[in-house]
């Protein structure tokens, strides 16, 4: 089979590195080039220690002419990923798979599909352009689509979730650095995080009448990798109801899985799997809803979205291990 020849733009943030790391090692696809004008000149490797041994490539700063290329991932930073389209001449038969927030939401998605793919695969499939959800938005959506999808959001959904120090990018900053984020907690942006908008928009797409409120309190963590939410909202249902309604919903999911026992972080760090946990209290059904945050939360899922639009096997280059200690 002909190697699918894929570009991709802002190559040296943790995003980026990590999706070279997967798609190197895929076995449909050819990487043409890296762009990153920061680093345009130096090897891969430089930025990406990581990859040492796997690749030769070098950054570029240029555009081939022509492009060359059957796909392009975006990961620049938020609000560049416009520009970029703004900017060049894109071949009208082109996919691209942008993993930042600027198509993401349906009064400025144009023509892109909202890419998790355990809402929208069919679309997916037929789709050019795509908009790679965001980490806390594909933990907390898939914490709550089979409850939207079945019509029983009947309160109001609260949601703490903690992340990674990876959620905050490569850029260095006074909430990442090892001395302040080492042995601490802290709460940032509650109830108006920038995934609200697109959870929300997904969840109306299931449950049109849902006019219940999603208390969201994000949480920064002091590990590297990793998304906890736990969700809880009042439901009817006995926790064996809630299960199989989880199991039933994601039967033919790829990626997110029901256990029966509540899961930890290192079940899915380092996979594109996202693991869930649903058990009732009184009135209450707690969602525990746990993945990668750089996979299935950003570059997996990005792979998983190009392995549906050209009709590959969905986990082709995805079948990774759980760190697990």
């Amino acid at each position: 089979m002909k190697r699918i020849k894929v570009g991709i733009i802002g190559g040296a943030g943790y995003t980026a590195g990590e999706l070279l790391r997967l798609l190197i090692n895929h076995p449909d696809v050819e990487i043409s080039f890296v762009h990153s004008t920061s680093n345009a000149g130096n090897k891969i490797t430089d930025v990406h220690g990581g990859l040492i041994g796997e690749t030769d490539l070098t950054f570029t700063s240029e555009i081939p002419e022509g492009w060359g290329i059957d796909a392009l991932f975006l990961c620049s930073a938020h609000g560049d990923s416009r520009k970029f389209m703004e900017t060049y001449s894109i071949p009208p038969q082109m996919k691209i798979i942008d993993l930042s927030t600027d198509y993401r939401h349906k009064e400025t998605a144009g023509d892109f599909v909202y890419g998790l793919p355990e809402l929208n695969k069919a679309q997916i499939r037929k789709a050019v352009h795509v908009a790679n959800p965001g980490c806390f938005a594909t933990a907390i959506q898939l914490a709550l689509l089979p409850l939207a999808a079945s019509k029983k959001i009947v309160g109001e959904m609260h949601v703490h979730a903690i992340t990674g120090s990876t959620g905050a990018g490569v850029k260095p900053g006074a909430t990442t650095h090892f001395s302040w984020r080492d042995n601490n907690l802290s709460v940032y942006k509650p109830f108006e995080h920038q995934h609200l908008q697109e959870i929300c928009e997904s969840l109306h797409q299931l449950q049109p009448e849902l006019s219940e409120s999603l208390n969201f309190i994000p949480v920064r963590g002091n590990f590297s990798r990793g998304i906890f939410a736990s969700v809880y909202t009042d439901c009817d249902l006995s926790t064996e109801e809630a299960r199989d309604l989880y199991k039933e919903f994601y039967k033919d999911s790829a990626f997110t899985f029901v256990g029966d026992r509540n899961p930890d972080l290192k079940q899915v760090v380092n996979t594109n799997k996202c693991v869930l946990f649903v058990e009732k209290f009184g009135n209450k059904l707690l969602i525990i809803s746990v993945l990668d945050n750089l996979l299935k939360g950003a570059s997996g899922q990005a792979v998983q979205n190009f392995n549906l639009m050209f009709g590959l096997d969905e986990k082709a280059g995805l079948r990774l291990k759980a760190s697990g200690f």
